[in-house]
């Protein structure tokens, strides 16, 4: 989901007091915003189609794209002129009233899904929170579980709240953070003999295991697809026992990975599904979706004071709309394939660095071998010296996520300061 794999790397942040440019400094910077992130030593000021300009001015190919959440890249013509119209009509309301622009937001999601209902709030750990509320309310009401477990996968990322944290399976990211949220148990992802031993295991005497969460492809587990046969498996354990199939699209879904929704490269439905940062291009907005059997939120069970306003859900649909009206999943598919293969040439080149690289549409990871000291950090960081923005996706991956309107010749020219890059870490 989340990019904070970042923060991690010592090798990331700027030093103490390193001019970025007038007036951002980092020390200024860090007396007055907490350091939950280990910032590269830039500051980004404008953007346009797949390009950013830092204050100083110079240009850079952005691969990252807010972290798979610019969709239709920088300062995009549709939502320019829908945040215009919106901002000047009304931007917020509380959801106490009916909300057309949510409605329609929800209609096109429906009818470009496997979903019967909507919840709408801010975020993807938001929208996971839901679904794992969601989940256990079925579980109590449906399945007759006292105390409900949720099946989620080691590696991987769910979100930053406590319940999302315990559900992601990286225990980084749970340290100092306890007594996490009870109700989670973690499987090797993949393996589906795994799965069928925790849930043979844990419902011993009485039933335990509700739902099973996971991410159609890991993001910030190294950008691991999804194994077909495994989903498929999978679905038909959760149609046999009644257990509910959660997927994580936070990152894959919205047309990143050439369809709109992982699960379809997949061959499966799930009963709940969760979206955020590329629903809205970069502009606030989370959704939980699920099918009409587990549709049990009544008034008072759930709530967002932000979640579905006017502002955020029709600039959201002004981002689907253009992925129609436009075929840019086509794009997707396209520009992917273009991507992967040039990654692949590279690899060709660093048989001694470049173990493996893997991924779907504008979602792929190129993962440099285990055994050598060279992290995806230290090639990020030489990239961004020749002018172009990536983002790892752990110690070792290196993560591709351009906006889905990225154009062949852009995706030659970052495939060329690639080049250039692993040239400069590795000599």
């Amino acid at each position: 989901m989340s990019i904070e794999t970042l923060i991690q790397d010592p090798a990331i942040p700027a030093e103490a007091g390193a001019v970025l440019s007038d007036p951002y400094d980092a020390a200024g910077f860090d007396q007055c915003v907490m350091t939950t992130y280990g910032r590269f030593p830039l500051a980004l000021e404008r953007g346009s189609g797949c390009r950013v300009w830092d204050t100083q001015g110079k240009e850079y190919l952005d691969f990252v794209a807010g972290i798979a959440t610019c969709t239709l890249g920088h300062a995009h013509p549709a939502m320019v002129e829908t945040v215009t119209q919106q901002i000047q009509k009304l931007h917020h309301v509380s959801n106490l009233y009916y909300i057309p622009e949510q409605a329609q937001l929800a209609k096109w999601l429906i009818e470009h899904s496997c979903a019967d209902r909507v919840f709408f709030c801010n975020s993807g750990a938001e929208a996971n929170e839901g679904a794992i509320k969601l989940a256990r309310k079925y579980a109590h009401q449906v399945l007759k579980i006292d105390q409900p477990i949720i099946l989620t996968a080691h590696a991987s990322f769910h979100g930053r709240t406590l319940a999302t944290i315990t559900a992601t399976g990286q225990p980084k990211y749970q340290k100092d953070f306890s007594p996490l949220v009870p109700g989670f148990h973690y499987v090797p992802y993949n393996d589906i003999k795994a799965i069928e031993t925790a849930i043979s295991e844990l419902d011993e005497g009485d039933r335990a295991v509700a739902a099973i969460l996971l991410e159609p492809l890991q993001g910030e587990g190294g950008v691991r697809p999804g194994d077909k046969a495994y989903f498929q498996k999978i679905r038909q354990i959760c149609d046999e026992t009644g257990i509910l199939l959660i997927l994580d699209e936070v990152q894959v879904g919205m047309g990143r990975s050439g369809k709109y929704w992982g699960y379809e490269n997949l061959g499966i439905e799930p009963d709940i599904f969760t979206s955020a940062k590329g629903l809205g291009g970069g502009i606030p907005i989370g959704a939980v979706m699920c099918k009409a059997f587990c549709n049990l939120f009544q008034p008072g069970d759930h709530a967002s004071t932000f979640g579905g306003n006017p502002f955020a859900c029709a600039t959201a649909l002004s981002v689907c709309e253009t992925l129609e009206r436009e075929n840019i999943l086509e794009n997707v598919r396209q520009r992917g394939e273009q991507l992967r293969q040039g990654l692949r040439a590279i690899a060709v080149k660093y048989p001694e660095h470049i173990a493996e690289v893997r991924g779907w549409g504008l979602i792929n990871g190129m993962e440099l071998k285990v055994d050598i000291p060279l992290t995806s950090a230290e090639v990020v960081k030489a990239a961004i010296a020749e002018g172009l923005l990536l983002v790892p996706a752990g110690p070792k991956v290196i993560r591709f996520v351009p906006p889905l309107i990225v154009l062949a010749q852009e995706i030659d020219t970052a495939l060329q300061v690639l080049e250039k890059a692993m040239a400069a870490v590795v000599g």
